[in-house]
């Protein structure tokens, strides 16, 4: 009867039982190191479809691992907090910033796995200022005297807050994340993922480096909404893989809806790149809120060797106030960590070093942008209206602006646009400019 009435509730639910991790040995005063217990919990769980559950507490745990049928379940007053040792963390196959490679696992993982839950109203506490401090002491002290900005987010290991990599029916609900080591809710290979009602908190004790919100890489049938996003990089990012890498698993970004969320601090409210090689498209974003401490209200970045293309893209209803850029397009990011190139005489090259060396043919390099749909943008504040700048061989096709107001020190730049039609455009520059337009052709409509 026990069996029948398990599943009986399984079909009507999702999941049976409650397992609770105090009966498996944890002890949730935050100094015992629970980690082993809580996965013991998980595993229990997987056998049968259940719910982990944890009493009130502040649990120290390394890498986590759900399992297929799994609900964790953190209530009000649950602490998970990450432990500070990278032996914590067991090194995995993955992908970091755009290409394959092994790299610590984060600290709850959905890893080839589907039906998947994590909810609550409790916290999953990164504890990442060790991680932010080892990040700029290497990067600072270290890389970029040597010429080797490229390479230190990706040899400076650090702990993600979520991975789901290669999983598939995935929600997360009502969560408080916060102090990642690195990027905070990574979505990887991954389908049908449901990231409601998350909030964010990075700057907590610092600003934590490439602390990304969301970030949805290669992956399909996503949902993020409701979601309340204070960060130190990208807030909400489309990621889809980095120059020869990327181009060699070709995964799209695709069939992707954003609505409903708000961004208090970060490098931008939604992202598109830099990392394009494997295509971005078919997107929605709508009700974006983008408050305060943000530097773009809605980025497109890329570079020269990225290749890719970002197309069918819809962005409607946002509200933006206090952005250093309302709308701006960069597709030649940030150079000194675009472009790998290998200092002389240096030696001991790992392979991944390798990955990120290998030239990619001008032909397939340059990305490519086009078919995009932005209307009613109420921007106040802002620093410049436009900062859009693209290739003179890759122009910027087909975009579409309809009822912008938009309110900034500076009118901004347009250069390398094509096809561009706005319809009911307000922009007004306190400097009394215009928006420059360069070496573009058929933008139409534009007023000040």
């Amino acid at each position: 009867m026990r069996v029948v009435s398990c599943l009986v509730a399984i079909a009507a639910v999702g999941w049976c039982a409650d397992f609770r991790v105090a009966d498996y040995g944890a002890k949730g005063d935050g100094k015992a190191d629970d980690t082993a217990a809580i996965q013991k919990t998980i595993d229990a769980a997987a056998a049968s479809g259940g719910i982990i559950v944890l009493k009130p507490g502040v649990y120290l745990s390394g890498a986590l691992f759900l399992k297929s049928g799994t609900h964790l379940r953190l209530d009000e007053g649950v602490v998970i907090r990450g432990v500070q040792s990278l032996a914590g963390y067991p090194i995995m196959q993955t992908r970091v910033a755009g290409i394959e490679m092994k790299w610590p696992a984060a600290l709850l993982n959905v890893y080839g796995q589907s039906g998947v839950k994590i909810s609550g109203q409790g916290t999953i506490d990164g504890d990442g200022k060790i991680w932010w401090d080892k990040y700029w002491k290497m990067r600072r002290e270290d890389y970029e005297p040597r010429g080797l900005r490229w390479a230190s987010d990706y040899d400076c290991q650090r702990p993600r807050l979520i991975q789901i990599y290669n999983s598939s029916n995935v929600d997360l609900q009502g969560l408080r994340l916060e102090r990642s080591g690195f990027w905070t809710v990574h979505i990887c290979y991954s389908r049908k993922v449901t990231v409601d009602g998350v909030t964010i908190r990075n700057n907590i004790g610092g600003k934590g480096p490439s602390t990304d919100g969301i970030d949805v890489d290669s992956s399909s049938d996503v949902l993020v909404e409701h979601c309340d996003i204070e960060c130190n990089d990208d807030a909400i990012c489309l990621k889809a893989g980095r120059d020869s890498d990327g181009l060699r698993v070709n995964r799209p970004t695709e069939h992707v809806t954003i609505r409903d969320n708000t961004v208090r601090a970060g490098a931008a409210g939604v992202t598109f790149g830099s990392e394009t090689s494997g295509g971005i498209h078919d997107v929605e974003v709508r009700r974006l809120y983008v408050l305060g401490s943000v530097s773009n209200g809605i980025l497109f970045k890329s570079a020269s060797t990225r290749g890719g293309t970002v197309e069918n893209i819809v962005i409607h209803d946002m509200d933006i106030q206090d952005v250093h850029v309302a709308i701006g397009v960069e597709l030649n990011w940030n150079p000194s960590f675009s472009y790998a190139k290998l200092p002389e005489g240096t030696t001991n090259v790992p392979d991944y070093w390798r990955v990120l060396l290998t030239p990619v043919p001008p032909e397939l390099g340059l990305p490519h942008i086009r078919n995009v749909q932005i209307s009613g943008i109420h921007a106040a504040g802002a620093g410049r209206a436009f900062a859009v700048r693209a290739y003179a061989d890759s122009p910027l096709q087909n975009f579409t602006f309809r009822d912008l107001d938009i309110a900034a020190k500076v009118a901004g730049s347009i250069q390398n646009a094509e096809d561009w039609k706005f319809t009911n455009t307000r922009i007004q520059a306190a400097d009394g400019s215009h928006v420059s337009v360069k070496d573009s052709r058929g933008v139409t409509g534009l007023t000040d």
